[in-house]
């Protein structure tokens, strides 16, 4: 009974929620969400430094996630980088101080708090030239007034930055009275139009009041309460920009430190005064508000304006335009000469004529445009998620509860489509489909999770990398050995549909190549395989059968392969020799070098060899009958098999003990590719030993493992944001319900480039020679001009 309710519940899900359901629904969802995010920028305003000022959330304890953008850690360098030859000025309180000093440990983390506490404090940084000055000035006062001022006058240096802040010491020094908040609202409405005089030349922030916890407060600060502290606040924002609303030019209030201090007060040491935690991430917030536009960090959105479209975008932008139109006048006149040869009644025998087509026909033509066109709408969505700011982007945030309870989600799904196969062979295409597919949401989880900061997971996660590069190496070397199929149509079908999506994004989203790595590491190794196997002597299982000392020259062609790795990957520099030559360079440089293009290679620089290496050995055994592969029963004999699983069982934990085990990234880095494949074997042979479980996959993980490459790259911009720095935020305020319609709409939108990638293979990629060659010629030719546009576009960068 139970198992015919699970039967019909799995098909009235099939039944009612398609497919192609799936896909309107979430092209529906897309257009009302950039809808109202654009009504949205229109009329609350697109300014992220505003958000970046006043609005944001804690994630966990000490995390600051501003709202709808992403906030940049500098590090000292980068600092030093971003304020060279600049003056910053701090005037204000203790408070105020407090800031200076968090500030400029930014530049100099040995900065110690000494010098008068009630005195101004210097600081310079001569290797940069920076300067940033503490000017104590605890009250809006005509001496502040008289400071400022003297900035405005045309001889003398104005400070590029300049951050005023003062409430508490007239608050206590006036015990809170109401006169002097009238006399507050006097001074700092003649100081205001000088900060606005200041602000058309200088970033001008003016700091509002952080509450107190005023039962921490000593017996001489107890007047200095929340509501006067409100009040302060409330004058000061009335009173600034009264008079430069309309203008650019604003003194900026600093209101996002009174949000901070909200939540951290309680953790103070005397109730007035920031932990230091709190002030550390009000100086990083200066920072990027300052910085961001300077440095234009991909991890720090906020405050960064829209980059500008490059030459490449344009024409690509010019060639999607032209494919849709040229569709929709195609279409209308197939449309139109159908409806002419439609059907139609004789008015002599009243009867009706049969039609002389029954359906349009479809052009090559019309099919290549009408893919360019899906492609060219769904890399219009990629533009906005991750180039424009439309959408809103947040940072990562790694709790244990965030990456592990999606994998029992995920796990409890599996399990709910499990199905029998139509095979039984050991890892059969329903079985490397379902383990591509629980990797891959695996691997998904880990990035939006944020959880490489977590080393035992990590570890893991390096693993089911390796374990696709295994199945590289294992399924194109076993097409090679039993096909013997080493024509050039093959090559190029791999070719395009492992890179036809990445070179589009490379020139949609204006990023190299090697920036999708896991793209250029399947494509170099498939090259590998295919020139190891395809070499003189060409050996494959045709020709070993006849003879047996074929497989010792099969061995041979590994172990000289084998050699090559050990070789590059104990010399870097030859390796980036190799790769540092024009075109190669073109393809797998990244910040001006190949260095990253090396780590990934030899990051798991032996697994493709381990793969190619167990698909000899089992076609071997599988050759002479030494294993048994029929349906329920065990690979080995009963006796063999139960020693084999224990082993394997052992194996995988023991991997995992150590995994999990690990201190120090660099060093486990080292041992990953030697070890990695003990846990692949051994996944392998659970999975495959026990003929039950041979029997039966999981068809909802297989789903997922057929559209695994385009999973991979698509999130890179439309699920995660920020180039996989942040996340994709398409429903502020909600993040569970955010992460399931970005994940749907996402899902969809991979699902779509894979059968627009396939589509387009067939055209593109013909059987007939003479047809591919001339297909060929014309890849080459946009190649080279992409070549030709990048160097120019590189050049006029510099």
């Amino acid at each position: 009974m139970a198992a015919l309710a699970y039967t019909l519940g799995k098909r009235e899900i099939n039944y009612y929620f398609s497919v192609r359901s799936a896909k309107a629904l979430a092209l529906g969802a897309v257009l009302v969400l950039t809808a109202c995010h654009a009504a949205s920028r229109r009329y609350r305003g697109g300014d992220t430094c505003e958000y970046l000022l006043s609005s944001g959330r804690f994630l966990g304890e000490k995390v600051w996630q501003p709202h709808s953008c992403m906030m940049h850690k500098y590090k000292n360098s980068e600092a030093k980088n971003c304020l060279v030859d600049k003056h910053i000025v701090f005037i204000g309180d203790s408070r105020i101080r407090q800031l200076f000093y968090s500030f400029i440990k930014l530049i100099n983390p040995q900065v110690k708090e000494e010098g008068n506490k009630h005195g101004n404090i210097p600081f310079e940084d001569k290797s940069s030239s920076i300067k940033v000055d503490f000017l104590w000035y605890p009250e809006v006062n005509g001496s502040m007034r008289q400071r400022i001022k003297s900035w405005t006058e045309g001889s003398v240096a104005k400070p590029h930055i300049i951050v005023v802040g003062a409430a508490t010491w007239s608050i206590k020094i006036h015990n809170g009275s109401n006169e002097a908040l009238t006399q507050y609202k006097i001074n700092i409405t003649s100081i205001a139009p000088l900060l606005e005089k200041l602000a058309k030349s200088s970033d001008v922030y003016w700091v509002l009041q952080d509450p107190v916890c005023e039962d921490m407060l000593s017996e001489s600060r107890k007047m200095i309460t929340n509501e006067k502290i409100d009040a302060y606040n409330e004058a000061a924002i009335r009173i600034l920009n009264s008079s430069s609303r309309n203008s650019k030019a604003k003194v900026k209030v600093f209101s996002v430190s009174k949000l901070i201090a909200q939540e951290t007060i309680m953790k103070s040491a005397d109730g007035l005064h920031l932990p230091e935690s709190s002030r550390d991430t009000n100086a990083m917030i200066l920072m990027n508000v300052y910085c961001n536009k300077i440095m234009k960090p991909i991890d720090g959105s906020c405050c960064q304006p829209q980059p500008p479209l490059t030459l490449i975008q344009k024409l690509a932008f010019c060639f999607f335009t032209l494919s849709i139109i040229g569709y929709l006048i195609i279409s209308l006149i197939h449309r139109n000469n159908f409806r002419k040869n439609k059907s139609c009644t004789d008015l002599e025998s009243g009867e009706e004529k049969k039609p002389a087509i029954s359906a349009p026909n479809v052009s090559t033509l019309e099919m290549l445009l009408h893919s360019f066109c899906k492609l060219g709408l769904i890399m219009t969505y990629f533009y906005l998620c991750d180039r424009a700011n439309l959408f809103m982007k947040e940072n990562k945030f790694y709790t244990h509860s965030s990456f592990f309870i999606p994998i029992v989600y995920i796990l409890v799904l599996g399990v709910f489509y499990t199905e029998n196969t139509k095979e039984t062979k050991v890892l059969n295409r329903e079985q490397t489909d379902e383990w591509k597919g629980w990797m891959q949401l695996v691997i998904l989880i880990y990035h939006i999770s944020g959880a490489s900061t977590f080393l035992p997971v990590y570890m893991h996660i390096r693993v089911l990398v390796a374990a696709y590069l295994f199945q590289t190496g294992y399924g194109h070397f076993s097409y090679f050995w039993v096909k013997g199929d080493f024509g050039v149509y093959r090559v190029c079908q791999v070719l395009f549909r492992l890179n036809f999506l990445v070179v589009v994004l490379c020139v949609v989203m204006d990023r190299p190549y090697q920036f999708y790595y896991f793209v250029p590491l399947v494509t170099v190794w498939f090259m590998i395989i295919y020139a190891t196997l395809a070499i003189w002597p060409q050996i494959v299982q045709k020709k070993a059968n006849g003879n047996c000392l074929w497989h010792f020259g099969l061995l041979l062609k590994l172990i000289c392969l084998l050699t090559c790795i050990y070789f590059l990957s104990y010399s870097q520099g030859a390796f980036e020799k190799i790769f540092s030559f024009w075109p190669l360079s073109k393809c797998f440089e990244l910040n001006g070098n190949v260095y990253e293009w090396w780590f990934r290679w030899k990051l798991d620089r032996y697994v493709v060899f381990h793969g190619m290496l167990f698909a000899f050995i089992y076609l071997a055994l599988q050759k002479r009958q030494m294993i048994s592969e029929g349906k329920g029963d065990p690979l080995f004999s009963n006796r063999v098999s139960n020693v084999l699983l224990f082993i394997s069982v052992v194996s995988f934990s023991t991997y995992s003990i150590w995994a999990s085990s690990c201190k120090n990234k660099t060093e486990c880095n080292e041992l990953h590719p030697s070890v990695s494949v003990v846990q692949i074997l051994a996944f392998i042979l659970i999975r495959n030993i026990p003929g039950y479980v041979r029997s039966v996959y999981s068809s909802f993980f297989a789903w997922f493992g057929k559209i695994s490459l385009e999973l991979f790259i698509c999130q890179y911009h439309i699920w995660l944001a920020a180039d996989t720095k942040g996340i994709l935020v398409l429903i502020p305020g909600y993040p569970m319900f955010n992460v399931l319609v970005s994940t749907f709409i996402f899902v969809c939108v991979a699902h779509e480039i894979s059968q627009i990638t396939n589509d387009l293979a067939q055209i593109v990629v013909p059987k007939d020679n003479s047809t591919l060659l001339k297909r060929l010629l014309c890849i080459a030719g946009f190649l080279s001009g992409l070549l030709f546009f990048s160097a120019m576009q590189d050049q006029a960068r510099h």
